[in-house]
């Protein structure tokens, strides 16, 4: 299977703690690498989601963000801290008692640091919940990858197709190429008034049919064209290795625009062109 690099997914997840939305997005990277944007209780969780991605993923610059919204209704009792509290009170009553004082608001000795807590969230718990939310979302980001790998898959098969089309084109105007250029060689020599030998007509003949054949160049692109369908159906991550295979694609292209004499190669070479350079920007995309 084709996987593109660029994808998009979102999960979010409600429970008696709280709410949390999960979204993992991707776009092109030469190699992989991975950013997190968590919140700070909830850090130690990067080492395991960077993992998970490792595992799962070969290329792309990927970014993972945790959107976390605590239920403050979920909150344990309060617990008072009772010797604190009787410290801070005759400490306030010793003042009273120097006339510093006119009286103390238990608020204030409620305020003060250590005399009211709350009991501590099980963070186990929710960053449990947490990683099978995460599970479910890089799930749904992988398909996401798969789906967008497949339509380019079959763009890249079209193209493919037509390089098919233009490349028979080409050989089939080829014989009346050579013809044409031997009819066109022969009336020049008829108007210099230039008799060559059988021998040097034959070899003069041959040097032109190598300069303008271009089977070589299209056996070349037929190769290239199985080779990339057979990379394309092994699938995995093979983006390098097909961006090497349009290298050589432009290669042939190149030489046959080199060698085009009538305006039919020429229209092929350029169409062959165009369609190696659609190929090569989607498969910037694939993994």
């Amino acid at each position: 299977m084709i996987y593109s690099m660029t994808a998009f997914a979102r999960q979010e997840q409600k429970a008696d703690w709280g709410t949390a939305v999960w979204e993992i997005r991707s776009v092109n990277q030469r190699f992989l690498e991975t950013y997190f944007r968590l919140p700070e209780q909830f850090r130690g969780m990067e080492p395991v989601l960077r993992e998970k991605f490792r595992k799962q993923l070969q290329r792309g610059k990927v970014e993972c963000t945790l959107r976390f919204s605590g239920n403050d209704a979920a909150v344990g009792q309060l617990n008072l801290n009772q010797d604190l509290a009787k410290q801070l009170l005759h400490a306030a009553d010793w003042v009273q008692s120097h006339g510093q004082s006119s009286g103390v608001n238990p608020v204030d000795i409620l305020r003060w640091p250590g005399v009211i807590s709350a009991e501590e969230t099980d963070l186990d718990s929710i960053q449990a919940d947490l990683i099978n939310s995460f599970n479910q979302c890089l799930e749904e980001f992988i398909q996401v990858r798969a789906n967008e790998g497949a339509a380019l898959k079959q763009l890249i098969e079209q193209r493919l197709d037509g390089i098919e089309v233009e490349a028979a084109k080409v050989a089939e105007h080829m014989p009346s190429i050579i013809e044409w250029q031997k009819e066109k060689l022969l009336s020049r020599f008829e108007e210099a008034k230039i008799e060559l030998e059988p021998t040097r007509l034959e070899q003069e003949m041959v040097m032109l049919a190598q300069k303008v054949d271009v089977a070589e160049e299209l056996d070349r692109l037929n190769c290239h064209i199985a080779e990339t369908r057979k990379i394309l159906k092994k699938g995995g991550a093979c983006g390098r290795r097909l961006d090497f295979m349009m290298q050589e694609f432009n290669r042939e292209s190149n030489t046959l625009g080199s060698k085009s004499i009538n305006a039919e190669v020429t229209q092929s070479a350029v169409e062959l062109k165009v369609l190696v350079e659609q190929m090569r920007e989607q498969i910037q995309n694939i993994e």
